[in-house]
C-alpha cells in the first residue's frame, strides 16, 4: 500500500497516473505479474528508448519496482507493480501536523507471547529455525532474528515499546506490516480472517485474500523454497479517536479513547486466527529480508500533553 498523507506529497503519483500509456504499463504488469523492458515495449508497440522515461516516472512514484536480474544472457531489468492500493488523505491529519510523533519498529521475531498450531514455522534470512510444523521452535533463542513466521491457527503478540515523553497521552497508534494468509504450499485465493487486538480488546477483523507465491518476493532470499510463501500485502492499521481502520477503511468503532493510554501504559498488539472464524486460512508475517517491502512491524504513535 502507498499512503499519501496530503495532496502536495502526492504530486509524483498524480503525474505518474496522468498518462494513458503509463496506465497501460500498470495494466500489463498486473496481468503478467512481471515483465522485462523488451516485453513491455513490444506489447505496447513502442521503442525501449520511449519506454524508459515512463518506467522511470512510475518507479520514482513508488508504483512499480524495477529489479536488475543477472542471467546467462546478461543483465535485464524486470518490472513489477509494487503496491496493491493507493490511499490518499485529502484532509490533513492534525495529529501528524503537531509533530508529537514517536516512531519505533518491532522485529517480526521479537514477540512477547504466542499460541500457535501447524502448519507453522519461522526463519531468518539465512536459514530455517528448527523444524517446520513444530510449535516448540517458536521458543528457540534465534527466534528474535526471524524475518518471517507463519501459522494456521492461534495468535502472536508483540509488546510495543512505549518511550513517550513524560506527562503525555496517546491519541493515535499506527502499525504497518506485510501480511498474507498461510495455505498448504501457496494459493492466491485462500481467504483468512485475521483479528487484531490491543491490550486484549478486539479491534476488528481484516480478511487476507490469499497466500502469494506466483513470483519470488523482491527481498525474499534466494535459498527460500519456490513453492512457499513469497510475499504479502502491506497493511496499515490505525486506531484513533474515530475508530479502527485498515488502509483507511473502518473495521470497527473501537477507538483510542477507550484504552486511556499514556506514557506509562503497556501496549500489547496481537494478531489472531480464531477458532470460530469463518475463514481459518492462517497468517504469515513478513519482516526484514523477506517479501516485497523489507520492513518489520513499523509503529507510529501520535501523542499530546496530558491536561
Amino acid at each position: 500500500m502507498l499512503h499519501i498523507k496530503n495532496i502536495d506529497s502526492g504530486l509524483d503519483v498524480f503525474k505518474a497516473l496522468g498518462s494513458e500509456l503509463r496506465i497501460n504499463i500498470i495494466k500489463l504488469l498486473l496481468e503478467n505479474g512481471e515483465m522485462n523492458m523488451n516485453e513491455i515495449a513490444s506489447s505496447l508497440g513502442i521503442t525501449n528508448g520511449a519506454l524508459t522515461s515512463h518506467i522511470k516516472k512510475l518507479e520514482e512514484s513508488g508504483i512499480i519496482k524495477v529489479v536488475t536480474e543477472h542471467g546467462g544472457h546478461g543483465n535485464q531489468k524486470m518490472c513489477r507493480v509494487a503496491v496493491d492500493r493507493i490511499l490518499i488523505d485529502i484532509e490533513s491529519d492534525t495529529l501528524e501536523d503537531n509533530k508529537n510523533i514517536y516512531n519505533t519498529e518491532v522485529r517480526v521475531g521479537h514477540y512477547s507471547d504466542y499460541e500457535i498450531y501447524p502448519t507453522c514455522g519461522l526463519a531468518t534470512v539465512k536459514s530455517m529455525i528448527g523444524e517446520v510444523d513444530d510449535p516448540r521452535y517458536f521458543a528457540h533463542p534465534d527466534r528474535v532474528n526471524a524475518g518471517i513466521l507463519w501459522f494456521t491457527k492461534g495468535h502472536i503478540e508483540y509488546m510495543i515499546p512505549n518511550l513517550l515523553p513524560a506527562s503525555t497521552k496517546i491519541e493515535q497508534i499506527t502499525l504497518s506490516l506485510e501480511l498474507s494468509s498461510e495455505a498448504p504450499g501457496v494459493n492466491s485465493d485462500w481467504p483468512s480472517d485475521i483479528s487484531f487486538y490491543l491490550n486484549d480488546r478486539k479491534l476488528g477483523v481484516w480478511t487476507s485474500p490469499g497466500d502469494y507465491g506466483d513470483m519470488q518476493g523482491i527481498f525474499t532470499p534466494d535459498w527460500w523454497f519456490p513453492n512457499w510463501n513469497q510475499y504479502g500485502l502491506l497493511k496499515m492499521i490505525v486506531v484513533n479517536k474515530k475508530g479502527t481502520f485498515v488502509d483507511g477503511l473502518k473495521i470497527s468503532d473501537v477507538n483510542i479513547k477507550e484504552f486511556n493510554l499514556d506514557y506509562k501504559s503497556t501496549i500489547r498488539f496481537r494478531f489472531q486466527i480464531e477458532e470460530n472464524a469463518k475463514n481459518i486460512g492462517g497468517l504469515t508475517i513478513f519482516g526484514s529480508g523477506f517479501g516485497n517491502y523489507n520492513q518489520d512491524i513499523k509503529v507510529r504513535i501520535a501523542y499530546t500533553p496530558m491536561e
